[in-house]
């Protein structure tokens, strides 16, 4: 019964290098290969292939479906690939007007890819799922270190088919390569609390800087945790300790750092303007609209800053309807199992490997968790992808740990979290009655007989106790499985996006908020049905007093639901971009853009960088995001737009709409007010275009 762990709970931790390669007695290279290093059992290797072949297929699978994806990255990928000084900074265009609003890091990868490639979905797109690959992989070499090879398995199916991760490992957002970045820091702590080497250490700090130039603050929430880990659990003395760490410390600071230094450094008018501040300035960004606005939800121009629109803060808020289907599937279970295993190796050294790794992963799990629980800011459902190698891990340690104790004790807890699970995975499936009906019950029921059978295992034939292991799991995976297999076969567009089946009849943050404090998770939607959207989308701040801006209709509710279709021209439909969608031109419109295009520095310029980003990939040209992201960064202002259009810089206006966002600046409604007063509008397949080459009226 030694399937998950090779030693009783009682030995100490592994002592060499069970994931590093080594021939096998009287084997040839390639079975060494086939097989994996000396030691492992002869099913392991394939199994490990076969988990990363799955996920690959899974998350490969038709990524063309989902065209740009979140087309706000895919364009400053697109301008990234054109332009090293757009590559540098992470601008929205090649003309370099503004930058995205997160630091350049994963924009790299894809600005790679695309010039290698040329611009496809598929460039953009196949680096994303390539890294959730990789990071199925670390987790496994990770988690087997601490607690074998199956309950390495075990942790990197757990995070592969956790939806969240399906879905944001199929798209061009920056949480692919924050989640790997932070996997592998993981991954090389655990190497180092076993070897103790300050070099491992110090590139745990390397890899944490490069996550903080991914997604800035965010990278940070392991380190309170794995800083201590390392000072308590570190097979070195304490003043060894805490050298080492202040090297690590250093690391980080200069891995992460020298970039946001050169820029702050640059002049501001040899770079483009920093999106997402109101002074241009990169640390501004970190500490305010990325960073502490998060926590506070004092978002100067964030179009739900304010404390608004996100839902409601609390325990609950990740077992709730909004986020309870994209993570939460197995983390009732790894708190049950992470804390199990804790006690049971109470009693071991310091140093146990076991334990450290239990409280790495755990407190990645734990305060990455409550940050996202209790942020008043900006939450989207989709940021839960950083807890799913957390999960995976505590779940597959704290598991073989369980598992591998013979005591009663040890099994009532595996048996009641089974149990406990497949409820729990019931439930979450009941919230979409309409998808997979038969699958709730027979999970529930697969799960009861599991888990009165694991009672019972002692005393079971040795394949009999597999097979019941083998149920446990099946019914602990069958729902987010199930669940993950929708945002597969499904494109995912725009800003906000969700993972499952319901993510249809799902709009961004809040629609089903909780009605009450703690842990209610509020009711399901009386009008979700199969294949069915609903229209209640969120509504923003100000959406009511949103700006007219020339060219369309000012939305009266404040709902922003995606794209808007007008009637285009030939029986298409031309989609003009706002807060949360990007724009579709008709290939008129596409025509007129590109006009003399040579001649512009910008062929157009369009409020926000969503509406910005379809028309600059449709034409291939520098389209300039006024106000960024939001509308609301003071880029450029009224005085700088009227110089570049006077020099001739800008040949077209795009009409649209930008809704009031807490605070910021105004410029773009006074950019777009000035445009309407001097300049007539021509109107191509339903989009009103102000030619700014000719005299101003």
């Amino acid at each position: 019964m030694s399937t998950l762990l090779d030693r009783p709970v009682d030995a100490p931790g592994p002592a060499g290098e069970p994931d590093a390669p080594g021939p096998r007695r009287g084997r040839g290279r390639a079975a060494t290969l086939l097989l994996g290093p000396d030691g492992d059992p002869r099913w392991v290797r394939p199994s490990l292939v076969t988990l990363l072949a799955a996920t690959g297929v899974v998350y490969l699978w038709d990524l063309a479906a989902s065209g740009w994806a979140n087309a706000f990255y895919a364009a400053a990928a697109q301008a990234g690939s054109q332009s090293w000084e757009a590559f540098f900074y992470g601008s929205s265009d090649a003309a370099n007007s503004i930058t995205v609003d997160k630091p350049p890091a994963s924009l790299w990868v894809m600005d790679l890819s695309v010039r290698l490639f040329g611009l496809s979905s598929w460039s953009v797109l196949v680096p994303q799922a390539l890294m959730g690959v990789a990071t199925v992989g670390v987790l496994h070499l990770a988690v087997r270190r601490v607690a074998g090879p199956g309950a390495g398995l075990l942790a990197g199916a757990v995070a592969a088919l956790t939806p969240v991760a399906v879905l944001m490992f199929r798209f061009d957002n920056p949480d692919a390569l924050l989640v790997l970045l932070l996997t592998l820091a993981a991954y090389l702590l655990t190497r180092a609390l076993q070897s103790g080497r300050r070099a491992t250490l110090v590139g745990v700090g390397v890899l944490i800087g490069f996550a903080f130039l991914t997604k800035t603050l965010q990278a940070f929430l392991v380190v309170p945790g794995f800083a201590l880990v390392w000072l308590v659990c570190a097979p070195t003395t304490f003043r060894r300790r805490l050298v080492d760490l202040l090297w690590a410390t250093l690391a980080m600071v200069v891995a992460g750092g020298w970039w946001v230094a050169v820029v702050e450094l640059v002049p501001t008018d040899w770079r483009p303007y920093i999106g997402g501040s109101q002074t241009n300035s990169v640390w501004e960004l970190i500490w305010g609209y990325n960073g502490l606005g998060r926590l506070t939800g004092d978002e100067t121009g964030s179009v739900g800053g304010g404390g608004g629109g996100w839902g409601q803060t609390g325990l609950g808020r990740l077992f709730g309807y909004d986020v309870g289907g994209q993570v939460a599937w197995l983390l009732p279970a790894a708190l049950v199992l992470g804390a199990a295993g804790l006690v049971l190796v109470g009693r071991a050294a310091r140093t146990d490997l076991r334990r450290s790794g239990l409280l790495v992963w755990g407190s990645w799990l734990v305060v990455t968790g409550l940050t996202f629980s209790l942020m008043a800011g900006i939450f989207h459902a989709y940021y839960t992808v950083a807890l799913a190698p957390a999960i995976g891990a505590v779940v597959g340690i704290g598991g073989a740990l369980v598992w591998s104790r013979r005591h009663w004790s040890a099994r009532l807890v595996l048996a009641a979290t089974v149990a406990g699970t497949a409820w729990w995975g019931s439930a979450l499936l009941g919230r979409t009655p309409w998808f997979l009906p038969w699958l709730a019950p027979t999970v529930l029921a697969t799960g009861l007989v599991a888990a009165v059978a694991l009672l019972a295992v002692q005393v079971l034939p040795r394949v009999v106790g597999a097979l019941v292991l083998a149920a446990g799991v099946l019914a602990a995976l069958g729902g987010p499985a199930a669940s993950a297999l929708q945002p597969a076969g499904t494109p995912h567009t725009g800003s906000i996006v969700t993972a499952g089946p319901d993510a249809a009849t799902r709009f961004g943050p809040s629609r089903f908020a909780p009605t009450g404090g703690g842990f209610s998770l509020g009711t399901p939607p009386p009008t979700a049905t199969a294949g069915t959207a609903t229209t209640n989308a969120p509504t923003f701040p100000g959406g009511a007093g949103g700006a007219a801006v020339p060219g369309r209709t000012n939305n009266p509710t404040g709902a922003l639901p995606g794209s808007t279709a007008v009637p285009g021209g030939s029986g298409q439909l031309a989609v003009r971009g706002n807060l949360l969608g990007a724009s579709v031109p008709t290939p008129s419109v596409v025509a007129a853009l590109r006009t003399n295009a040579s001649a512009y520095t910008w062929v157009a310029a369009a409020v926000g960088s969503q509406s910005a980003a379809g028309y600059q990939l449709a034409t291939g040209d520098p389209v300039m995001a006024v106000g960024g992201f939001n509308g609301s960064d003071p880029s450029p202002t009224l005085a700088q737009f009227e110089q570049d259009v006077a020099a001739g810089q800008i040949h077209w206006f795009v009409g649209g709409t930008v809704g009031r966002s807490s605070g910021g600046s105004d410029a773009s409604i006074q950019i777009a007010q000035w445009v309407t007063q001097h300049y007539t509008a021509t109107t191509v397949d339903g989009i009103q275009l102000y030619d700014l080459s000719k005299p101003a009226d």
